[in-house]
């Protein structure tokens, strides 16, 4: 399956989620790429955007291998034998780069509350899965209603790894040969900063 752009893969995500369109949901996009896709979701079913910022901690010596990922406001930790002076050092790093991005992105309007709500993770894909799944088990934490994943695409090993940690996952395309998220699309422009900030501004956001 080839997607022409984020919207077209939008707009066939929109009908799956139906059903919780008419919980008291949030829609959280992970930017940047995740936004363009999210934002017609939330807009369709009346929904508050909101951004899940996410990044993973990379091991010193293999930095693509992650250890670990880090929010805004929590960190987890997979891998507990690696030096607690590293791990704190890039904690506070990633931390502050993110609220930095976050505030760039949103003009400093406070985080959406997603306790006992239903929160709807959105990317424009997913390769390892491992950010969407440091991210799922950081926000339980927050004690939502529930947590659902939509994505357009994920090979399928990762989407059964992500199937297990949501309360409800749904990816339109599932190839078990993958080779990265952007060849199952025929316009995978980068997302600016701007479009992202511009997206946000003309969704809703309360």
């Amino acid at each position: 399956m080839v997607f022409k752009n984020r919207n077209d893969a939008a707009h066939k995500l929109v009908p799956l989620l139906k059903k919780y369109g008419k919980e008291e949901s949030v829609v959280m996009a992970i930017p940047r790429g995740g936004v363009p896709v999210a934002s017609p979701i939330a807009k369709t079913y009346n929904l508050p955007l909101d951004l899940l910022m996410a990044k993973k901690i990379g091991h010193p010596a293999h930095p693509e291998f992650a250890i670990g990922a880090v929010t805004p406001e929590d960190h987890i930790i997979d891998e507990h034998y690696m030096p607690q002076s590293y791990i704190d050092s890039q904690v506070k790093s990633i931390r502050q780069s993110l609220r930095e991005r976050y505030k760039t992105f949103t003009g400093g309007h406070p985080p959406s509350s997603v306790e006992n709500k239903t929160v709807i993770i959105v990317d424009d894909g997913a390769a390892t899965g491992n950010t969407i799944i440091s991210a799922i088990k950081m926000l339980r934490r927050k004690k939502p209603k529930k947590i659902v994943v939509a994505l357009p695409v994920a090979p399928r090993e990762t989407a059964e790894k992500i199937r297990q940690q949501a309360d409800d996952f749904i990816c339109l395309f599932t190839p078990a040969s993958f080779l990265g998220v952007g060849l199952h699309y025929t316009d995978f422009t980068q997302v600016s900063d701007e479009e992202v900030k511009l997206l946000l501004a003309n969704t809703n956001r309360f």
